[in-house]
């Protein structure tokens, strides 16, 4: 990074919200079919039981979605019966934020524009740790501090690799450490700081959304198992056998460009949402929108929170583990350990940091016999939603593995239900194969 960029502090915790934070933010709007993409990759639907016009309603309902102002950009990958059926991107992954001056020149999203995950990233996290457990090499009822003794600290020595996976360790706060920017390319520090963390709750007592801390905990469990760095192993182990291009926690320097820029679009959150955030995050709304964009975090390695792919790439992965750990002719887990990994684990509790109720295995989050993050009647379905409204998901039932990857950074605002709207229409359009 060059020495003339702004440094953006971790924190400013007394710092008060402009006037224009506490209303919500439109971003300018284009020509639905000027500011459409749509890649080579798609196939007719009718090759997997539906329609061009079941299509062409879904991708309506991403432009209503477009529509609100939300997002500067919106992309989206279907896989169905393992073919893609739909793979577009709508709007722009660079110069349409609402803080961009006039004049700033405007990059069109393609399907081929790399997007952050942000806590999708805790899936594929997941799984290396599964893998590890598939070889034998870890089991996850293990305590962390077998293999990292210093977590022990502060009566952290009961802590299992489960309660981590399942956000019941007790460690729910954010450490200081963990979104200095400048402390990201010293993981020595990061490892300090999560081992100095008291519990505030009974490990394995309630479920309590650890947002940054769990990645480095597990992305450290994988170092000391494996003698390797988390982003070596994922290159090995899923990166490279899937034949992606990308699907890295960061980026290297030279692919910044490539990656489409986050905007705050608003509201402020007021209390007690306002406090929530900043317990889990460890900073403001704001402040995690620009610690998203800094190019310290954008190449760093960030196991909870960064791995940047393609929506295509996203839906490859849901698609894997749909189709029981094997991807074409590549098998990367067994059935077992996918099994494993998505079974049901904690249901019913609300989260104590998020402050409603999520199912969820460990590593994903799950759907709803009625209606929840992926759509009506998804039982079955798992994936992971990633801030503020970016999804992946697999749904078993109807045989679908899907990326919703967006660059707009909202909280609360009514116009979040045309977002529920995309995945209503997906999961109505989309027939269950099974019942």
């Amino acid at each position: 990074m060059a020495a003339t960029e702004p440094r953006i502090p971790a924190r400013r915790l007394m710092q008060r919200p402009r006037l224009g934070d506490l209303m919500p933010v439109k971003v300018r709007t284009f020509d639905a079919a000027e500011v459409t993409t749509k890649s080579h990759r798609e196939t007719d639907p009718r090759g997997v039981g539906l329609t061009t016009a079941d299509v062409d309603a879904i991708w309506s309902a991403v432009v209503r979605f477009y529509q609100t102002g939300l997002h500067p950009a919106i992309a989206l990958c279907i896989r169905r019966r393992g073919e893609i059926i739909l793979d577009r991107a709508i709007g722009h992954a660079k110069g349409n934020a609402p803080d961009d001056p006039d004049g700033t020149p405007l990059v069109k999203a393609t399907p081929d524009t790399l997007y952050n995950f942000f806590s999708g990233s805790k899936s594929v996290t997941a799984m290396l740790i599964h893998l590890l457990q598939q070889e034998d090499q870890l089991h996850v009822d293990e305590p962390v501090a077998t293999f990292i003794p210093e977590f022990a600290k502060r009566r952290k020595h009961s802590i299992t690799i489960r309660d981590v996976l399942t956000h019941r360790a007790g460690i729910p706060a954010t450490p200081e450490e963990a979104i200095d920017l400048d402390l990201l390319s010293k993981p020595g520090e990061i490892v300090r700081a999560f081992c100095e963390l008291e519990p505030t709750h009974r490990p394995g007592s309630v479920q309590a959304y650890q947002a940054v801390t769990s990645g480095f905990i597990l992305g450290e469990v994988v170092r000391r198992v494996t003698g390797r760095g988390i982003q070596q192993f994922l290159d090995e182990r899923i990166r490279r056998p899937l034949k992606m291009k990308h699907f890295r926690y960061g980026v290297p320097e030279r692919e910044l460009d490539r990656v489409a820029v986050d905007a705050f679009t608003g509201p402020t959150p007021t209390w007690p949402y306002k406090n929530l955030v900043q317990i889990a995050f460890g900073a403001s709304m704001r402040e995690l929108v620009d610690l998203g964009n800094d190019p310290r975090f954008r190449t760093a390695v960030v196991p909870a929170a960064n791995l940047i792919a393609t929506p295509e790439e996203i839906s490859r992965f849901f698609e894997t583990l749909l189709c029981g750990g094997t991807y074409e002719d590549t098998r990367v887990f067994d059935p077992r350990t996918v099994a494993r990994a998505t079974e049901p684990q904690v249901t019913g509790q609300v989260d104590r940091v998020l402050m409603m109720p999520i199912p969820l295995s460990m590593g994903f989050m799950l759907g709803l016999r009625s209606f929840g993050f992926f759509g009506p009647r998804t039982a079955n379905a798992y994936g992971h939603l990633g801030f503020t409204n970016v999804l992946g998901w697999a749904d078993p039932d109807r045989d679908i593995s899907v990326a919703l990857m967006n660059t707009g950074k909202p909280l609360l605002s009514a116009r979040m239900l045309a977002w529920l709207n995309v995945t209503r229409v997906i999961g109505t359009r989309i027939p269950r194969d099974r019942a």
